[in-house]
């Protein structure tokens, strides 16, 4: 019987624990693609209690919890942080086989230096040694991600934000991890939302003139890419049910606009024009500054409307979406590529059936420009789990480049969930060091040692482009 999470876990073989040990474990982390707040890291905040550490927010064990059948007070609702903990704490001692169990024990392990198992019986040993821990100096946020090793860090962020608090953070000195904006736009392409032309103002106002048609929204959306620009920003990420390609003249999305802009109702296959054409807009905009494209799609979100009207959206009520985007997908690249404007693009589905089609999409658009152009991005929300994360790496590696994968994310709201780098890198090492040692891969340490450092920190370093020699 192997020792409970020791510093072999998941490493099965030898070559892999080499691999891992040797190379993978001492590289450092970009988190390209996250959702913790930026206010937080400008203001250094510092932590209370595990409990607003692991639990606010995170609807991942939220989603958990409710499956053990615990009272909505202990998940979002008004019991004090030390009995939401608890209650999770007995949850998690029977969380077999999910990933929360790893990633949980992970954190406990490098930030609060527990080595048991948190449970029932262990849950108010674990909340005092945590809380402890927490009052400590180095526990803070600037200090966690400095010691988890990380180098940058882009969030996610709306084309009103005025980035602030990059501003500050990058004005201090004191702190050396680049914090980028990456552009969010999804508010300004969800036309059938009941407050687009809400947000139309706020937008309006943040370029500095009133949007009255899809020109004016494209010049404003320009201006405000220029503007993140101008704060580091190099990177845009886009939330999408699926890809769509229903292309339409500009004369007639210019109609569909003037049409919602007047408070009028959209139809769906107008809904699909006019977001088709915000997303080809976006693509040359892209490709016109040398940003990567992130296309999130497969998502079916907010589920149970009961819930949804009490606590709102991401809330843990989200699920796969079972439509394929194959075709579509296939399209709307094509259709940027006929004019040379199709950037870098990662591709994200949230339906693991996708993986497939997105390999042999992935080897239609390759080109010198960059190694792996289009990229199939890391195994996404339900699926950034050991299966998950093997599913994805196994059919990058049958149909594509595994050696150059830009790797692994947190797409977090939490500072503690660099460890899900450690357990990526890990399972990346296990699946390599399988291989080699079943005779299908040779062992040859030059090669090896390099695909685990690129794989793990530094095909993204050039892939995006960022600049790491200074902050």
């Amino acid at each position: 019987m192997n020792t409970f999470m020791d510093k072999d876990f998941l490493l099965k073989t030898k070559t892999a624990q080499k691999l891992f040990h040797s190379f993978a474990e001492k590289m450092p982390i970009l988190d390209y693609h996250c959702h913790i707040n930026p206010e937080e890291i400008a203001h250094d905040r510092r932590f209370d209690n595990i409990t607003q550490v692991w639990l606010g927010g995170d609807h991942y064990k939220w989603r958990f919890m409710r499956s053990c059948g615990v009272e909505e007070k202990y998940i979002t609702g008004d019991a004090s942080d030390h009995d939401k903990f608890i209650a999770w704490a007995k949850c998690l001692g029977k969380a077999i086989g999910n990933p929360l169990h790893h990633w949980s024990h992970l954190e406990l392990q490098r930030y609060f230096g527990y080595n048991g198992a948190l449970n029932e019986k262990t849950a108010e040993e674990v909340w005092n040694l945590c809380n402890k821990k927490l009052q400590s100096p180095d526990m803070s946020v600037r200090n966690i991600i400095k010691k988890s090793g990380v180098t940058l860090i882009c969030t996610t962020d709306d084309p009103i934000d005025a980035l602030n608090f990059h501003d500050e953070i990058a004005a201090d000195d004191t702190f050396d991890v680049q914090v980028l904006p990456a552009w969010r736009p999804d508010k300004a392409m969800n036309i059938e939302k009941p407050d687009f032309t809400d947000y139309l103002d706020k937008l309006s106002e943040a370029a500095g003139f009133k949007i009255l048609s899809f020109a004016d929204l494209k010049k404003a959306l320009s201006l405000r890419m220029d503007y993140f620009a101008s704060k580091g920003c190099c990177v845009s990420d886009h939330g999408l049910d699926f890809v769509m390609y229903n292309p339409a003249s500009d004369a007639e999305v210019e109609e569909i606009f003037a049409k919602r802009f007047k408070g009028e109702a959209v139809s769906f296959e107008e809904e699909l024009k006019f977001k088709t054409a915000f997303m080809l807009e976006m693509g040359r905009q892209c490709h016109k500054r040398s940003w990567v494209m992130q296309l999130h799609y497969g998502c079916k979100r907010n589920n149970n409307t009961r819930m949804f009207e009490t606590l709102g959206p991401d809330t843990g009520y989200d699920c796969i979406k079972s439509e394929t985007s194959s075709t579509s997908l296939a399209n709307f690249l094509n259709e940027l590529d006929r004019d040379n404007t199709l950037p870098r693009t990662i591709l994200y589905s949230l339906n693991p059936n996708d993986n497939e089609a997105i390999g042999t999409i992935l080897g239609c658009f390759q080109d010198s420009t960059a190694v792996a152009k289009i990229q199939q991005g890391s195994a996404w929300w339900f699926n950034d789990h050991k299966i998950g994360m093997e599913r994805q790496m196994l059919s990058l590696a049958s149909l594509g480049n595994l050696s150059g994968f830009v790797g692994m994310l947190t797409d977090s709201r939490s500072f503690l969930s660099y460890t899900r780098h450690e357990y990526f890198r890990r399972i990346l090492c296990n699946l390599l060091g399988q291989w080699v040692d079943d005779g299908e891969f040779p062992y040859d340490e030059d090669i090896l040692s390099e695909m685990v450092k690129d794989i793990s920190y530094n095909n993204a370093v050039r892939y995006f482009g960022f600049n790491l020699e200074t902050k």
